[in-house]
């Protein structure tokens, strides 16, 4: 499969809430739709007036048509605006979705590739909420993420999820 990797602009901001729907599992609640992840306060804040100053990301697109198939992008969410994945002011949190017939082909790990690259000039590390079930937990361990203790909780959905962050200063 050919794909192409670009930074994120402003435009992008309608196929980032596809994404988030993605990343946040929505699908696999039922009937949810996109519309819920707009809706759902602690979600939307990740995607919500996306171009503000520090928001940073790449998405993976089909080269015949350009089709959009991932996006993954960091955000620094604090105060009032925390996320699942805070660790303190400094620490942009980390958001990856692919399309799921485009999964597992490598694409996540070239947009996570292109994004610590860029992020190191301006963030000293990257934090992200995951399910322990999440079969990306391997990759990003693979990739220098590690647990933060302490932080596991009892998701939205019943499940464990937890803490990680990368040092990029490494």
């Amino acid at each position: 499969m050919n794909y192409s990797i670009r930074p994120l602009i402003q435009e992008d901001e309608p196929f980032l809430w596809q994404m988030l729907y993605e990343a946040a599992h929505m699908a696999e609640e039922g009937n949810l739709t996109i519309q819920d992840a707009i809706n759902h306060p602690e979600l939307a804040r990740y995607v919500k007036n996306w171009g503000a100053n520090g928001d940073m990301g790449f998405l993976a697109s089909l080269v015949d048509n350009n089709q959009p198939v991932g996006a993954a992008w960091i955000r620094l969410l604090t105060g009032e605006n925390r996320g699942y994945g805070y660790i303190n002011d400094e620490t942009p949190e980390l958001a990856i979705a692919i399309l799921p017939e485009y999964r597992n082909q490598g694409i996540g790990t070239q947009l996570i590739t292109h994004l610590l690259a860029a992020a190191k000039a301006f963030y000293p590390s990257i934090s992200l909420s995951i399910r322990s079930s999440n079969p990306a937990l391997l990759l990003y361990q693979k990739l220098g993420w590690r647990a933060v203790d302490g932080s596991e909780v009892i998701n939205r959905v019943g499940g464990t999820s937890f803490k990680m962050k990368l040092d990029l200063s490494k």
